[in-house]
């Protein structure tokens, strides 16, 4: 598939990968010591990553929620706010999960539509590095 962007990182197999306006989200850790901050550096890390391809957090349809714990929801929905205007919000399922990693206590992937400008701008048919 030679119309296929991928987004490569160092985590995972890929960050992102897009096709025409699809742009499905890798999983993004967060990082830092407390969910709070695990759950801002995750969003910093996808809105990175669609920058990549035009795209910003306001193009994401769906995500997937992976929390370590189960306690952690309520302030997950709460700091969810600060990234998604209301109304704006994509769909979403949250689940809970034991991790590889003893440290991570947040998981985000999803799927993002970017606009038909964005693949003008930022191609479709190579690869990042």
């Amino acid at each position: 598939m030679s119309d296929v962007l991928r987004i490569p990182t160092q985590w995972s197999y890929s960050a992102a990968v897009a096709f025409d306006r699809l742009v499905f989200i890798g999983l993004h850790p967060g990082a830092g010591n407390d969910f709070a901050t695990q759950l801002r550096s995750s969003m910093a890390s996808i809105r990175e990553t669609l920058r990549k391809v035009g795209a910003d957090l306001s193009d994401i349809v769906k995500v997937n929620v992976w929390l370590k714990r189960i306690s952690d929801l309520p302030e997950m929905e709460k700091l969810f706010f600060e990234f998604f205007e209301q109304g704006s919000f994509p769909a979403r399922m949250t689940s809970t999960t034991e991790f590889i990693n003893d440290d991570c206590l947040i998981m985000i992937d999803g799927t993002a539509i970017r606009s038909s400008n964005a693949i003008k701008t930022h191609g479709n048919t190579s690869e990042l590095r």
